[in-house]
């Protein structure tokens, strides 16, 4: 099997070789191949050559187009600055306002950041179309809306103001299904949906205001064709009642959260993946260690399952370990 067989085939709930394997590399994939962070978040042609290599290299099902939250939010109308080593930095264009009329109203294929992910998008699609899983990504309503107004801001609308929290991520929903449409046209055959900052607010609001608008995303994709991959960094514990009636096709889940509990909410037609520590168990683990914590991970949720650490690669960890965390295990019955 090749690696988009393999990818698909585990998503249609069918026997494969072995498990297919889709970390997140962003800083570690820019200076595999002798690149940066900063240069990687601002060209697509480096972002591509760097998921590409390390897919080849190491062993993966899938290119990704993630790089950092900012996309949309700069094509809303915030303001970029790139760093060498570190995430971009971006203004909050309603940090001191909620009037919405204020912000721009992005084309996914003219605003900068925005098109500039289709067009690794189409890049990927063009070199390597049909032989790997080609992934875009998009903010989930709660991640945007708070890249809009900053953290602190947007938690404090959850408790003082949510009928402009409603209004906001409504906004943002709207983009993102805009933005999910055109990187599907472009070939993405799964749309990643980041939305950490909802692992901070209560399961009530969750339920109530955020679920809702993520849902909407997920039926959106649905209906033009992709696969939903959702991302919500921390601990979801929670979350997963509502998690579990998204109806996202695979779920990554975090290494603080236990694994065999989020089987048991999401049932058999989710496809887990994770949750290894990416710090302690990939980066400073041993081959044989990280060897051993995806055969457990395995063999607490059984199929269907994706290898991948519980979030990003850090980008110091060791060749041989990502080797290892990569190795190809077999799929069991």
């Amino acid at each position: 099997m090749d690696s988009f067989e393999r990818y698909v085939g585990m998503l249609k709930r069918k026997e494969v070789d072995f498990l297919p394997r889709i970390p997140i590399v962003m800083q570690y994939a820019a200076e595999y191949i002798g690149s940066n962070y900063g240069a990687f978040a601002s060209d697509y042609k480096i972002l591509v050559e760097a998921n590409r290599s390390c897919a080849q290299d190491f062993g993966f099902e899938q290119l990704s187009a993630i790089s950092d939250p900012y996309r949309e939010t700069q094509g809303l109308g915030g303001e970029i600055t790139y760093v060498r080593d570190g995430v971009p930095r971006c203004t909050s264009p309603l940090k001191s306002s909620k009037d919405l009329s204020t912000l721009l109203h992005p084309d996914p294929l003219v605003s900068e950041r925005m098109a500039d992910r289709v067009k690794a998008i189409t890049e990927y699609q063009q070199s390597l179309g049909g032989k790997y899983s080609i992934m875009g990504w998009i903010e989930g309503p709660a991640a945007e809306a708070a890249d809009l107004r900053g953290v602190t801001n947007f938690l404090m609308d959850t408790m003082e103001d949510t009928n402009f929290v409603c209004e906001l991520m409504d906004l943002c929903a709207e983009v993102g299904i805009d933005f999910a449409k055109a990187q599907i046209k472009a070939g993405a055959d799964t749309i990643g949906i980041g939305d950490a900052i909802a692992s901070q607010v209560s399961p009530d609001f969750y339920e109530s205001l955020i679920q809702p608008r993520e849902k909407l995303l997920v039926n959106a994709i649905h209906n033009a064709g992709g696969y939903v991959r959702l991302h919500i960094c921390g601990n979801i514990t929670h979350l997963l009642p509502g998690i579990s009636d998204l109806g996202m096709d695979i779920l990554d889940v975090d290494h603080m959260v236990d694994i065999s509990l989020v089987r048991k909410s999401v049932g058999n037609k989710v496809v887990i993946s994770g949750n290894i520590d990416p710090v302690e168990g990939v980066m400073r683990g041993t081959p044989a260690s990280i060897r051993e914590y995806v055969r457990r991970a395995y063999q607490s949720v059984g199929n269907p399952f994706m290898v991948n650490a519980g979030c990003e690669i850090p980008s110091k960890t060791p060749a041989e370990n990502l080797k290892a965390f990569c190795e190809p295990i077999t799929y069991r019955k």
